[in-house]
């Protein structure tokens, strides 16, 4: 699959989305107590969230051409 440049920052622009929300996932609802290995280390929290953002931010679909560019009537 070829990337462009657009499409390389929008699939970061979602990574650093999901890192904030992995590093406010932590903030209000992490483990203070630290028994919590995913929830209660802020780096961890904000790296899976960073993932999960390129996960969901990952092109996943080519567009379709329309009839008239494969030459068809």
């Amino acid at each position: 699959m070829h990337l462009n440049q657009k499409q390389i920052l929008i699939w970061l622009l979602w990574g650093i989305i999901g890192g904030i929300l992995g590093f406010a996932y932590y903030y209000f609802i992490g483990c203070n107590s630290g028994h919590c290995p995913l929830t209660s280390n802020w780096e961890i929290t904000t790296a899976y969230g960073f993932f999960g953002g390129l996960v969901v931010g990952f092109p996943t679909k080519k567009k379709q051409n329309s009839s008239k560019e494969k030459g068809i009537k």
